[in-house]
């Protein structure tokens, strides 16, 4: 046992903030309505019988109830420092969690503020407990984990689970559990084993079953821990956690540990928690080769599994198995344990209290019992009470031998059945041993019971200890621990026992707080006693009345002492608890007073004493009185001054462990002496403190002294004056006079002088004890050697210089670094060190010149002070080692000291890397600039730092310096905040290498990174890459907010939410958004106008009206499909309201009268479910507007069916849409199956579609099978027939094309191959639209095989471009092949088709199969396969149509020949046809005419695919040259509209719009649109549903989704692009002969988000600016750069090199998309907003298009200079930042006290002018500072030389860079402007005019002679200063007397002084004039 080891005795510290205490979760309660206080409400009255005080009174109802009630509802709460990331500022808060009876209270409040609740929650049965856990989720991408924080709340069955961002989890558990533990990884559970059968706890091969689980996610499984115990025995033998008599005391997360207790030995052993290894894993699962050597095999864990997933929970405790006689199952030897288990289980008490059942065990014998348990040969016969539930087939266990696997005997057959399913639970954590305690812990004799708290624990010097209460032996154990170098393992050194009755942890302040068995209050560091704690109103034991009588025992168990609730009862509550009002009396002399209970309470309230301490968070604890009362007292902190505290830091590090243990603990009881000082003076009282320590006399020094008149330092005076005045005596005065510390303090006097103790006033200092000090007889001022850190002064010397040099560089805390300089001085003076006293008096000379004393130290005892090695001579001054770095010259490295000085070591890397240029400085060289301080203690605080910083190399790509600077800054942690308190002259080089960042950033950089170079637009950039993806899409969330519109009716056109901020901006000019909204609205009635003709009657006027109406319903129908494609992904729907869907209107309103016209009146013949599709189509378009970063969910889903039939179809399509956005994945499978299993024909179609749509390309197994019931041909041949409706057959087929696309999945491959020529069946099956069948199955064929071309693998056998071939030109139908053959034996009774194929069917879908396969392969000869035929007869023998399917896939094979021209276009129509021909011939001019256009229209098809999405303007203005020809043959009537036919003209030009609007997508083309408009308004004649259709959809591409989309090129866009503009449009809204209709939407597939909109980071409003866009070299353009101003569509990405914005109004950001293009991707996927930020002094395009009114342009114009012509009053204008205007607003104006300050008001008007055009806001401050400086020091009013070190800076680095680097790098810098050399030029000459005054005291200070008595000192020391001279005292050179300059320049090599600086000495060196060196002329430097 290590001893404790320094005590501080009878000292006394005062706790402040005393409150009374009541949880707040019970005051909550009273107001919440459950039963738990319908009960505390009936007892109220009679606890009024207890007293008046209200707080006991609840206290007495309180333990009525808990001795009424079930065990349930014990009320608990638990504290803990602030942690929910729920508060922005940063506030010190604690939360609460209570639970009582039913009920969980979270409730959050800090000093300031009330508490409140967070959450609160009510469960339906009581609650076991509630507790926080964090559960780590793995996230999908990396091995990155994101922590979920979560309260889990335990009842008998399960445990709910509720996390912070608001998921609940309920985990059903498989037993009832005792205890839960929160740890690293997620919950322990451990199983209640104590009331279940004993035969239950053995599995199915007699192995216990495990009792420890964990669960490392609510969603998880519950598994069986492992453990590894530490032992000779079994070497690491790993098991499950199967020990009964072990339970768990306490756990914890960081270090990840758990401490159990074993109830038979009685000893406690610390295991550590970790993730299970492989082998761990797999030992514990393989079958055990001899039963001995895993106590679970694998059938064991199988059935373990089966018994824990099958039973919900096991029997209530009533119910429990079998009597304790029999339950003594397994006695095996007398050496064994076991046979206490029973004891053990039902009398606890007995154990612990009676030696003579104990006796001595190894330390492992417990697990030598789990082995012997394991193969015991007899065992008691099971009950069937608990054990049948659990065991749900348990065999009566036979005694088995070796064979471990084979069921035994007579086990019933339901065994063997479930053996091969059952998967063992694999284990998740492994516990494993790091330290158990020795049996006769500290020698006693008797058993000690679990420990009733665990705590970790450290102390002021960083040991670390886990300690733990023994309530029996009334002690805390500490068990001292540390890391191991690798830190990977806790290594447990040594225990120390502490009497205790009570203890708690003070996290933050290194302490605990100990309450004695006598009752007093004590507080520990770690295992150092630090003094007793005054509790004020509570009277310490030791002042008490207690000693005249014995101590009264306290019912502690009573529900409201919170140290005792939660675990302790649940522990508890089988032990026979004495059913009074006592329970359990602890304390060492527990005598049961005879009075009634009724008296003693009454009686013990006069007399409070404490009882528990409890609740520790922080440094705030809760005492429990015996009143029953709570008060929360706070501990006071070591030090609340900065500097104080880092002082301490220093000590600590540097002196030994035991020695800093000494200092801490002694000024600790110094400063919190009750009635301590206040903060001001903590400082002299530390000086005072930390002197004496060292051996002075504090009274003698001068400057000491002094300290003491501020501060009345003696705790005995403090004491006796916050004493209350009735309690005291003269015993107390006495007491304290005698006490230790006094006659301590009166050794070395330090306040009051010895004769003044028994004076009865001590306050009032007296004079005679001050008089004595100073007379003359007083000894010399000599150091007391003996004093505890006499040997350490120059130690602690040297680690309080470095901290004074710390403090340097931080300007909020240099006004504290001249307090520290007069005790440095002091220290220097007496260690002799004059280069150290005159480094600070160059700092401080007007300070340091007043002091003059030192005190003598011996030379022998300086002898036996330890020099550390690490001090030098020469004073490290860290200004001037970044002075000579600046310079250029070699630089020792600096020494720091780690975690202490981080500001010196960031800044002294920052130079090496920056100015020294070494780009290793932060990594591998860091020894070569910093030297780090070995201290007294080992301390790894700087080595990470190191570490990480390599990581953020490799991940970084820094071309210069100044990038890896601000990078590394970044990584550090460091800010701009940190930067504005860096001096400025230190900060300058920092703040030019931001500087040259922002101007060329990467785009690459994280967001920290962005906002340290203060580019706002990047940081905003970068903050919404790191947003969770699923947040609602940033367009929406800023300033793209769609504007809420007014009016009813624009409500519900489905069009609302195109976004006018941002249309306005594309289209300035003209309205053309609202235009296209007025043309795709179908909610309203349109205008029927028919004007009557006299001859015609009204009956037949109202028909006529009608047809008309016909007509136009016709176009009205095909609407909806353009529109889905104009507001695509345009809307977040919000989660609780349904999708609104705005009406399909087909009523009409007849002028004048405005009558209704209504198609239903019966007047006509309206073809019937005319309105199914377009119903359909109406569906998808309302859900196309979702945008697929919504939340969406199931249940929403769900939701929006509608509850009347007719709107079943446009479900149906609201369904396919949400398939098309990717949203159909959320749909539970279960609904659905729901909707196919209605056999509505539509809702199976939308969702087939929309289900593949939302799968494409994933071969998704699931999916296949649903589609796969759908289509016939992928059936077994022998499967029942379904009746599947064609029309979803065809919906099925083209599904698996999207779920296999561009996969060549050979099976299905060529099942569609087969099913492309379907023959038609026998009973009419396949009669019908078999066209639009085997279309789909091509098109399906097309999408597996897309783009594969030649190369498709292992399907050479089916001759796939052969098949194909035959299906287009005809021939001789196959045999079919494979598993179909039978179903197609038969010929159809009704189509004859004979042996030939119908190509008809085939052609189409074959056609464009090889089209897809053989897509942009440029494969020649499937191409001329494709040509069309080149003579009369062959081409009379194609349907025109099919030449145009032709012409369309040969030219998208032969991809790259497509060229953007008439020529072009025109080459694909044969020769004959262009050629003149022989009028003799007999041509058919019909076939010749039809041939050309359809052949045009195929060929201007490919060329709308090749462009599309281009906005390409040649390709443009040759599709728009062929509409125009088109529309003129079609408007004339001559013979080539007769011949060519109206219909055909009218399809070609369909498709040339369709492939313009491709070409054109998402750019909203004027000329477009008009050719849109004038298809719209033809409705007459044979413009069909199908022709309008196919325009309106031209119009939705135009627009795609609002323009922010346009088409892709990519294989599977151009897939996408055929199915949906298939050339055949459909005649009548119910046609789907040739094509489904449905394929239409998949347009979509084929839209990408690649608008780039610049938004200002400033206004969040969108604006223009310049894009320079750089396209890659292609073999048709080289590499070309163009300017686009934005917001504009960017062209394909893979096509770009860069893009970038430009200047020079904008910031410039440029995206390097050769390097990757994922960042510009999710830029553009959201929304594609781009931060820009607006330099100063320009204005945005919108306000000024020209760039004629900006700041810089103005000054062209008037050719005055910049500076005149600026004012102050247009900052507003130039720039953003508020800072700027505010300073233009009240430095630069004029005002009426100002008159006379008018050079200063331009002066700052041009810093102004300066930094805003300089673009450099943030040195502002820099000018005014260098400004302010030179002013003072030219009126001579500088106190310290500080400010003129900076300046020297300033001008070292503006050195550097200008002279060195000559003029090419001047534009780098930051300084560029005259104003820098004209300050230089002043301090010139203020310093030359002082020295030509003064020379002789310069002489006199280098001869080291003491200084004039008129001399000013503080212009010497800013000369020495500002010119670089060294100390020259302790040198030998001699610098005076030189003959030349020559002599005067080698005598000085060595001195490092510049050489312009010299030569300003030389006249006073030389001894001559200050003006003799003629040649010379000194302004030249």
């Amino acid at each position: 046992m290590s001893e404790v080891v320094y005590e501080e005795t009878a000292t006394m510290i005062a706790a402040g903030e005393l409150q009374s205490f009541v949880p707040f979760g019970r005051e909550h309660c009273r107001n919440h309505p459950n039963a738990f206080n319908l009960q505390l409400r009936e007892l109220q009255p009679a606890s009024e019988l207890w007293s008046s005080d209200g707080a006991a009174g609840l206290v007495g109802s309180l333990q009525e109830v808990s001795l009424q009630e079930r065990e349930g509802d014990q009320e608990c709460w638990q504290l803990r420092k602030g942690c929910v990331g729920v508060r922005d500022e940063d506030v010190e808060f604690e939360e609460e969690l209570y639970s009582a009876g039913t009920v969980v209270i979270w409730s959050q409040g800090s000093r300031t503020q009330a508490s409140n609740v967070y959450k609160a929650f009510t469960v339906d049965s009581p609650v076991q407990q509630a507790l926080w856990c964090n559960f780590a989720v793995p996230q999908n991408k990396k091995d990155e984990e994101q922590v979920e924080q979560t309260v889990c709340i335990v009842q008998s069955s399960c445990v709910n689970v509720h996390t912070v961002t608001g998921k609940d989890f309920i985990s059903p558990l498989p037993f009832q559990v005792s205890m839960v533990w929160a740890t690293k990884f997620g919950l322990l559970l451990e199983r209640n084993h104590l009331n279940t059968a004993t035969d239950a706890q053995l599995g199915v091969s007699g192995e216990p079953l495990p009792t420890v689980f964990s669960m490392l996610h609510p969603l998880d499984e519950i598994a069986p821990v492992v453990c590894k115990p530490a032992g000779v025995y079994e070497g690491s033998r790993v098991q499950y956690a199967s020990d009964t008599s072990m339970e768990i005391v306490f756990s914890c997360c960081q270090p990840s540990l758990v401490v159990s207790y074993d109830r038979v030995q009685g000893i406690h052993s610390v295991w550590a928690l970790r993730n299970v290894t492989n082998d761990e894993r797999s030992s514990v699962l393989r079958c055990p080769a001899e039963p001995v050597a895993t106590p679970l095999g694998l059938m064991a864990s199988g059935f373990l599994t089966s018994h824990l997933r099958n039973i919900s929970r096991l029997d209530s405790p009533g119910g429990s198995g079998a009597a304790p006689g029999t339950g003594t199952g397994c006695a095996v030897g007398s050496g064994s344990p076991l046979q206490y288990s029973a004891l053990h289980t039902h009398q606890h008490r007995i154990m612990t209290s009676s030696p003579g059942l104990h006796r001595v065990h190894s330390p492992n014998i417990s697990n030598m019992a789990a082995l012997s348990r394991a193969h015991s040969p007899g065992m008691a016969a099971p009950s069937f009470s608990g054990a049948a539930r659990f065991n749900t087939s348990l065999n009566s266990p036979s005694p088995r031998g070796h064979h471990g696997l084979l069921p035994s005997p007579n086990s019933t057959v339901n065994d063997t059945m479930l053996l091969p399913e059952m998967e063992p639970i694999v284990p998740d954590l492994c516990m494993e041993q790091l330290w158990s305690e020795t049996v006769t812990a500290g020698g006693q004799r008797e058993m000690s019971s679990a420990a009733t708290k665990v705590f970790l624990t450290s102390d002021l010097c960083e040991n670390r200890y886990l300690c733990f209460l023994v309530e029996s032996h009334q002690q805390l154990r500490c068990v001292k621990f540390i890391e191991s170098n690798d830190t990977s393992q806790l290594i447990f050194v040594s225990v120390t026992t502490i009497p205790a009755k009570d203890a708690a942890p003070l996290q933050n302040i290194d302490a605990m707080l100990v309450l004695e068995s006598c009752g007093s209050l004590v507080l520990y560091t770690g295992i150092t006693r630090v003094s007793k704690v005054f509790v004020p109103g509570l009277l310490s034991p030791t002042f008490s009345l207690s000693n005249h009588m014995p101590h009264i025992s306290t019912p502690t168990d009573n529900v409201s002492t919170p140290a005792n609730a939660g675990s302790r009862h649940l522990q508890r509550l089988d032990e026979a608890v004495m059913p009074s009002p006592v329970s359990m009396l602890k304390g060492p002399n527990i005598k049961h007073h005879q009075c009634s209970f009724l008296d003693d309470y009454s009686f013990q309230q006069a007399t409070p004493y404490i009882n528990a301490l409890g609740d520790p968070v922080c440094n705030r604890v809760t005492l429990s009185l015996n009143s029953g009362a709570m008060l929360r007292i706070c501990i006071p902190e070591i030090a609340t001054s900065e500097l104080v505290r880092k002082c301490l830091q220093a000590i600590r590090f540097i002196l030994p462990k035991d020695a800093a243990m000494k200092v801490l603990v002694k000024w600790y009881n110094i400063y919190n002496a009750p009635g301590g000082p206040s903060a001001h003076a903590e400082w002299n009282l530390f000086v005072t403190c930390f002197m004496t320590l060292m051996g002075y006399n504090t009274e003698r020094l001068t400057w000491t002294r002094n300290l003491h008149f501020e501060v009345p330092l003696s705790p005995v005076i403090a004491a006796k004056k916050a004493r209350p005045s009735d309690g005291g005596s003269d015993e107390d005065l006495d007491y304290l006079l005698g006490s230790h510390y006094h006659r301590q303090m009166n050794s070395q006097p330090v306040c009051c002088s010895v004769d003044c103790s028994g004076s009865n006033n001590p306050i009032i200092a007296d004079t005679e004890g001050l008089s004595s000090a100073s007379s003359p007889s007083s000894p010399s001022l000599k150091l007391d050697s003996s004093a505890p850190l006499f040997p350490y002064i120059p130690a602690l010397f040297y680690v309080l210089h470095l901290l004074y040099q710390e403090l340097q560089l931080d300007e909020l805390q240099r006004a504290r670094a001249s307090s520290l300089v007069c005790l440095l001085q002091q220290l220097a003076r007496d260690l002799q060190l004059e280069e150290y006293v005159d480094l600070y008096w160059r700092d401080y000379p007007s300070i340091i010149s007043g002091f003059n004393e030192s005190c003598l130290i011996d030379q022998v005892l300086i002898g036996q002070m330890q020099r550390p090695s690490f001090m030098r001579a020469k004073p490290p001054c860290v200004l001037s080692w970044l002075s000579s770095c600046l310079r250029g010259e070699e630089v020792p490295p600096f020494p720091y000291l780690p975690s202490i000085c981080q500001r010196t070591r960031l800044l002294v890397l920052s130079y090496a890397l920056y100015i020294a240029g070494n780009e290793n400085a932060t990594s591998a060289d860091v020894s070569k600039y910093l030297a780090k301080l070995s201290a007294g203690q080992k301390s790894s605080a700087s080595e990470p730092h190191y570490r990480r910083q390599s990581i953020v190399k490799d991940r970084f790509s820094c071309e210069s310096l100044a990038e890896q600077l601000v990078v590394w800054l970044t990584s550090e942690g460091f800010t701009l905040k940190d930067l504005e308190s860096v001096p400025f002259g230190v900060a300058l080089p920092i703040r030019e290498a931001i500087y040259r960042c922002r101007e060329q950033p990467c785009s690459d950089w994280s967001e920290e990174v962005c906002l340290l170079i203060g580019r706002q637009d990047l940081t905003k950039q970068a903050h919404k890459m790191t947003l969770a993806k699923s947040k609602a899409s940033v367009g929406s969330g800023i300033s793209l907010e769609p504007t809420a519109t007014t009016e009813a009716d624009e409500e519900e056109d489905g069009m609302s939410d195109i976004i006018p901020g941002l249309t306005g901006l594309i289209w300035s000019q003209d309205l053309r958004v609202q235009e296209v909204r007025r043309l795709l609205q179908s909610s309203r009635p349109v205008r029927v106008s028919v004007v009557q003709l006299p001859e015609v009657s009204d009956h037949e006027y109202i028909e006529e009206k009608e047809n008309k109406l016909l007509q136009l319903c016709q176009r009205t129908m095909a609407l909806p499909v353009g529109r889905g494609l104009f507001t695509l992904f345009s809307y977040q729907p919000v989660p609780t309201e349904p999708l609104p869907v705005p009406k399909l209107n087909l009523t009409g309103r007849a002028p004048p009268r405005n009558t209704m016209v209504d198609l239903n009146s019966g007047n006509i013949d309206v073809p019937p479910n005319m309105t199914s599709w377009p119903s359909f189509h109406n569906g998808v378009a309302a859900g196309l507007k979702i945008a697929p970063a919504s939340q969406v969910d199931s249940a929403w889903i769900a939701y929006n069916k509608p509850k009347s039939p007719e709107l079943a179809n446009e479900y149906a399509g609201f369904l396919m849409a949400l398939g098309l956005n990717g949203h159909l994945t959320k749909l539970a499978t279960l609904n659905i199956h729901d909707y196919l299993t209605k056999g509505h024909e539509m809702t199976s179609i939308g969702l087939l579609l929309g289900v593949s749509s939302a799968k494409l390309g994933t071969m998704d197994m699931s999916i296949t099978r649903l589609l796969s019931i759908h289509i016939p041909a992928l059936l077994p041949p022998t499967s029942t027939e379904l009746d599947v409706p064609h029309n979803v057959q065809v919906a099925a087929v083209i599904g698996i094309g999207l779920v296999y696309q561009g996969t060549g999945h050979r099976h299905n491959a060529e099942v569609l191959l087969s099913e492309i020529g379907r023959p038609p069946g026998p009973e009419m099956e396949y009669c019908t639209d078999r066209e639009s069948y085997s279309l789909a199955a091509g098109l399906a064929l097309g999408m597996v095989c897309l783009g594969h071309g030649s190369n498709l693998i292992g399907m050479t056998d089916l001759n796939v471009p052969e098949q194909l071939y035959q299906y287009m030109v005809g021939g001789h139908r196959r045999a079919q092949a494979g598993a179909n053959r039978e179903r197609h034996k038969s010929p159809s009774y009704q189509i004859k088709e004979g042996d030939t194929i119908n190509v008809d069917v085939t052609c189409p879908g074959a056609t464009l199969a090889l089209a897809m396969i053989y897509l942009k392969t440029n494969n020649r000869s499937i191409a001329d396969w494709l040509k069309p035929p080149d003579t009369w007869f062959l081409l009379d023998f194609i349907k025109p149509e099919f030449l145009l399917l032709r012409t369309l896939a040969r030219c998208i094979i032969m991809w790259d020949e497509i060229l953007p021209n008439t020529e072009w276009v025109k080459s694909n129509i044969p020769q004959i046809i262009r050629g003149s021909f022989d009028p003799s011939e007999d041509v058919n001019m019909e076939t010749m005419v039809q041939a050309q256009d359809y052949i045009t229209a195929g060929a201007c098809l490919a060329l709308g695919l090749r462009f599309a999405g281009s906005a390409n303007s040649d390709a443009f203005d040759c599709l728009y040259e062929f509409a125009i020809t088109f529309m003129k043959s079609m408007s004339c009537s001559g013979t080539a509209a007769v011949q060519t036919g109206y219909y055909n003209l009218q399809t070609g030009l369909s498709m040339i719009l369709l492939a313009m609007s491709m070409v054109m997508a998402g750019t909203g083309k004027l000329k477009v649109l008009q050719l849109c408009r004038f298809f719209h308004k033809r409705t007459g004649g044979e413009m069909n549903y199908g022709f309008h259709m196919s325009h309106h959809m031209a119009l939705g591409l135009l627009f795609l989704g609002g323009c922010r989309y346009t088409l892709s090129t990519s294989n599977s866009a151009i897939a996408a692009l055929l199915c949906a503009l298939y050339p055949h449009f459909p005649a009548h809204s119910t046609d789907n002969r040739y094509h489904l209709q449905a394929l239409r939407h998949l347009a979509v597939l084929a839209a990408e988000p690649r608008l780039l909109v610049p938004v200002d980071v400033d206004s969040l409003k969108p604006c223009y600016a310049l894009l320079e866009v750089t396209y890659k070299e292609t073999k048709w353009y080289d590499e070309t750069t163009v300017e686009l101003m934005a917001p504009t569509m960017l062209p394909e990405l893979h096509l770009l090199k860069r893009v970038k914005v430009k200047g020079p109004r904008y910031w410039e950001l440029s995206v390097d998309l050769s390097k990757e293009t994922q960042h510009l991707k999710s830029i553009l996927s959201r929304d594609g907003v781009l931060y820009v930020k607006l330099r100063a002094g320009q204005l945005p395009y919108k306000d000024d298009p020209q760039g004629w009114k900006s700041l810089l342009s103005s000054t062209v114009n008037h050719r005055k200079s910049g500076v005149r012509s600026f004012k102050p009053d247009a900052i507003s204008t130039f720039t953003s930042e508020p800072a700027l205007v505010s300073f233009a607003e009240f430095f630069c104006k004029t005002s009426e006290g100002m008159k006379h300050r008018e050079d200063t008001l331009a002066l700052f008007s041009a810093m102004l002018y300066e930094c805003v055009t300089q673009e450099c806001p943030e040195m502002l401050p820099t000018y005014i500072a260098i400004e302010q400086v030179v002013g003072a020091l030219r009126r001579g009013d500088l106190l310290q030389t500080f400010p003129l070190w900076q300046m020297r800076l300033v001008v070292e680095l503006w050195d550097s860079r200008v002279l060195r680097a000559g003029p090419a790098n001047r534009h780098d810098a930051l300084l560029t402007s005259e104003f820098l050399p004209v300050m230089k030029n002043m301090v010139d000459v203020a310093l030359d005019s002082w020295l030509k005054d003064h020379s002789s005291v310069l002489r006199s200070y280098i001869r080291g002679e003491s200084l004039p008595k008129d001399a000013q000192p503080i212009t010497l020391a800013c000369f020495l200063v500002y010119r670089s001279i060294p100390c020259l005292r302790n040198t030998h050179t001699q610098l005076e007397g030189c003959s030349s300059l020559g002599d005067l320049l080698v005598r000085s090599s060595g001195l490092g002084i510049p050489l312009r600086d010299l030569l300003r000495l030389a006249p006073v060196l030389l001894g001559s004039g200050p003006l003799t060196l003629q040649g010379f002329p000194l302004h030249a430097f």
